[in-house]
């Protein structure tokens, strides 16, 4: 959010220097070019008033048109500006230099306005950039009420650009200090502003990762966002308080339910000794007892492991994997099932040996349990280039497999697929692996294996995780989809 707040503040800070500078400057352009053309009014009304005599010399004294044309000259000289004094028809009486004519001659904006007895009000604004302008001044020479001649003056724009910029440098180095100390400011503002949104986006994310007991630190920024960072925190109270007793609903639940359960088919045990031998309704009431039994197993196992903090440590993945292979292959042997191990025989990564474990074992029974005789289940240990940060465990059978719709909901509490009702168990070994991995920092995936079959990946992280949280990965035709692990 910063990077998209702080530059829209920066362009709104230069807007207003802009437009606060800009202004500023061309007051500035317009001050030092006024200066000028008054200068130039004054040099022309000076020679006008020379000019004067010159209109109506007399005969046997040359004297002042001499004059006039050596003060132009001077002018000319120690100035560079060209000058000069011409009758109403654009004839010249003396100019510096001497073959020089005002630009557009006799009919020029400034020597127009002259005739009509005006002096210049002065040219359009000159700017550093106008490289080739010049400045024309006209005054007109005025006796008995007439326009008898016009006095024009052209200046080289040269100096006056010059000061212009220099005057531009002070305003522009205003301008950037301002512009430094608005930024500095911007980048305070965003901070103080932000900084309730960056700690309750860090809380929410480790709220949503698992850690439930984050909260958001006091700090500063705007009222209305402390009033939302402590509605946040009556939230995730009442978030952790209501998980925890539903946690604490399903363990009790669970261990209360056994004892009952376990006198239950005790008497009915004791009352199938009354019964001729072989009784279905017995048998069918043993079964759904004990499937009963199972479940409630299942429900404490999963309360716990979502509730028993992870003994996270340095472990060799590739030796814990090979011992739980070695200690399922026995049952595999059993069901006339080849199961494989294959990868290096040393890889370490950061896990909790004992919930990693009983996820393995978890994994490889179903497998095992879904793979017909004669079929293979393989695990695989490795640590691919692309995922260099995970050391990675894929169990693949070549069992029936499940399709895209029956992968989105695999590990969710007791689904089971339909066309694997008639195998036994309750619906909450993956909920339990999946529980059990995000207590260790580690992550599951589900997908299709080749040619058939299921595929299972165990992603253990190799560097010691910050925390963990429950979450579950369910890859689908190559996409990866986020799925409920509790």
């Amino acid at each position: 959010m910063r990077s998209r707040l702080l530059p829209l503040l920066i362009v709104l800070l230069a807007g207003v220097m802009l437009a606060l500078g800009i202004p500023l400057a061309a007051s500035q352009a317009r001050d030092e070019q006024q200066r000028v053309v008054v200068d130039r009014i004054d040099d022309t009304a000076r020679f006008a008033s020379l000019a004067q005599s010159v209109t109506d010399p007399d005969p046997e004294d040359p004297s002042p048109r001499s004059t006039l044309a050596e003060e132009l000259a001077i002018y000319h000289d120690v100035y560079g500006i060209r000058a000069g004094v011409f009758q109403r028809d654009g004839k010249p009486l003396a100019t510096a230099p001497g073959d020089w004519e005002p630009p557009g001659g006799g009919t020029g904006a400034e020597f127009s306005e002259a005739l009509a007895g005006r002096r210049s009000e002065g040219p359009s604004q000159v700017w550093p950039w106008d490289l080739d302008r010049t400045l024309v001044v006209a005054s007109p020479v005025i006796r008995d009420g007439d326009v008898i001649a016009v006095v024009v003056t052209e200046s080289p724009t040269g100096p006056l650009r010059s000061r212009i910029l220099a005057g531009w440098l002070p305003i522009a180095l205003g301008e950037a200090a301002a512009m430094l100390l608005a930024v500095l400011a911007a980048v305070r503002l965003t901070s103080w502003v932000l900084r309730p949104v960056r700690v309750l986006d860090k809380a929410t994310h480790e709220i949503a990762t698992g850690r439930l007991t984050a909260r958001v630190a006091a700090a500063g920024g705007p009222p209305e966002l402390r009033r939302l960072a402590d509605s946040f925190n009556e939230m995730a109270d009442n978030v952790e308080e209501v998980l925890e007793q539903q946690r604490a609903f399903v363990a009790d639940a669970s261990h209360q339910l056994r004892n009952p359960l376990a006198a239950l088919l005790l008497r009915i045990d004791l009352l199938g000794l009354e019964l001729p031998e072989g009784n279905e309704e017995i048998a069918s009431v043993k079964t759904e007892g004990k499937r009963l039994a199972k479940v409630l197993d299942g429900l404490l196992d999963l309360a716990l492991a979502e509730h028993t903090p992870a003994d996270v440590r340095l472990t060799d993945v590739a030796a814990l994997v090979a011992e739980r292979v070695a200690s399922w292959r026995p049952v595999a042997d059993q069901k006339d099932v080849d199961l494989m191990l294959a990868g290096p025989v040393a890889v370490t990564g950061w896990a909790d040996p004992v919930g990693l474990s009983s996820a393995l074992d978890a994994v490889v029974d179903n497998a095992l349990k879904f793979t017909p005789a004669g079929g293979e289940v393989t695990v695989t240990v490795s640590s691919p280039a692309e995922f260099a940060e995970y050391v990675r465990i894929e169990t693949t059978d070549t069992g029936p497999g499940l399709d895209d719709s029956e992968l989105d909901r695999i590990g969710r509490r007791f689904w089971r697929s339909g066309r694997h009702q008639n195998v036994g168990g309750s619906g909450l070994g993956l909920s339990i692996v999946a529980a059990l991995l995000a207590a260790g920092g580690a992550r599951i995936h589900y997908g299709h294996a080749e040619p058939r079959g299921l595929k299972v990946t165990v992603d253990v992280p190799r560097d010691r995780p910050e925390r963990a949280g429950p979450a579950v990965t369910v890859t689908v035709s190559g996409q990866r989809q986020a799925t409920d692990a509790r």
